[in-house]
């Protein structure tokens, strides 16, 4: 991600896109509605003209492959990339697939997206869910990138995990970090409550976390919708971060 060192928080809320609309058209043409419905969402929650890098991590456990082979990690990636296309200047998202561990660190970008989440994964194997290696990657590649906007982090998962206490502990002394995690549940809602008691945890300098639930048929959730909820916490948790002086 580029950044200009001057901004630290981001660009004044209204402001323009990050990658032009002419840009997207020519590098990504199929991309364009997905650009264009990440940016009506961006404006009805005040934060058009925001930049923030935009990360995604896929869960890669063996209750996962049905969601790859059907195209929805495929889809999820580009709708990661519609919303980095507003928010972030180099058109790319960087991916961390996990299951018992980190799998695989790599992006995916404007110019590379076509059936790149499915060359990126089938060397990989399937194991567990363990969240904490996946998120000190997140930590650890933000930290090394030297931005200064804030990242946005895309945190899909289709289960608990097996390291419950470093989870919540992590999300605790990353609370202090300009990085927020956004949690998204595949699958039934009865595997996910984990999840939704890390959108409440207490002892956190801000609320750093949000969630929301896809359920079983994550394709059948719209463009819009998706992108309406990924941004239900975002808002206030910049307001919140500055106020605290996590972001300048």
């Amino acid at each position: 991600m580029d950044g200009d060192p001057g901004k630290g928080g981001g660009a004044p809320a209204g402001g323009p896109a990050a990658v032009s609309l002419d840009k997207v058209r020519r590098t990504a043409p199929e991309l364009v509605s997905l650009y264009k419905a990440a940016g009506v969402s961006l404006a009805k929650r005040g934060v058009a003209g925001q930049r923030a890098a935009v990360y995604l991590v896929m869960d890669h456990s063996a209750s996962m492959q049905g969601f790859y082979r059907d195209g929805t990690m495929q889809h999820l990636a580009e709708q990661a990339l519609g919303l980095s296309a507003n928010l972030d200047d180099d058109g790319v998202v960087p991916l961390v697939f996990f299951s018992s561990g980190v799998d695989l660190v790599a992006e995916i970008g404007l110019d590379n997206h076509r059936g790149r989440i499915d060359r990126l994964h089938r060397s990989l194997g399937w194991g567990g869910t363990r969240y904490v290696p996946a998120m000190r990657a997140v930590i650890d590649h933000y930290r090394e990138s030297g931005a200064v906007d804030p990242a946005f982090v895309i945190f899909q998962t289709d289960g608990d995990p097996f390291d419950r206490r470093r989870t919540r502990r992590l999300l605790r002394a990353s609370s202090s970090l300009p990085i927020f995690w956004q949690f998204v549940g595949f699958g039934s809602s009865s595997a996910l409550g984990f999840l939704r008691g890390l959108d409440t945890l207490r002892r956190r300098v801000v609320d750093n976390a949000g969630y929301f639930g896809a359920g079983t048929d994550p394709r059948g959730v719209s463009d819009t919708d998706l992108y309406d909820r990924l941004m239900v916490e975002f808002p206030d948790w910049l307001v919140a971060a500055r106020t605290a002086g996590i972001l300048r």
